[in-house]
């Protein structure tokens, strides 16, 4: 048993109970974004949300277990990214990260934006021509510090 058969189960159990991510969010008390992130295997659960998802996708205490250890992190299997929807934002990155980086060292000098003092929101935006997707990322800024 390791961390990624725990979520191939969690997947499993999510899709035969026609559950979304947002109900799943509910029961578990935090964030759609979070708790997808989590039960995908890139968060640490504490013992009560562990519990809950334990109820909802029928682990066994071992698979609740693994859900309250510290993951390796980085869930893509490649660098470069196949999936068409992941490699669009690899793409985003490629063309656009010189841009955000240099405006965020404008805005507030040389540093870095975590990714673990961080949110995310997703929505739906409503559009004529077609409905968009805002995703909205929220990371305290961390300075460099001298010496």
């Amino acid at each position: 048993m390791d961390r990624n058969e725990v979520t191939k189960k969690i997947v499993a159990a999510k899709v035969a109970r026609k559950l979304t991510w947002a109900e799943i969010a509910g029961k578990i008390g935090k964030s759609k974004e979070w708790t997808t992130a989590a039960l995908l295997g890139q968060m640490t659960l504490d013992a009560t949300q562990a519990g809950v998802a334990r109820d909802l996708f029928d682990l066994t205490d071992e698979e609740t277990a693994w859900l309250q250890i510290v993951p390796y992190k980085g869930s893509l299997p490649d660098a470069m990214p196949t999936d068409p929807l992941i490699y669009r934002w690899y793409e985003i990155v490629n063309v656009y990260g010189t841009t955000i980086k240099e405006l965020i060292h404008e805005e507030f000098g040389d540093g870095i934006m975590s990714a673990i003092d961080f949110s995310m929101d997703i929505q739906r935006e409503p559009n004529a021509n077609g409905d968009r997707v805002q995703v909205v990322l929220s990371g305290k800024f961390l300075p460099y510090k001298s010496y």
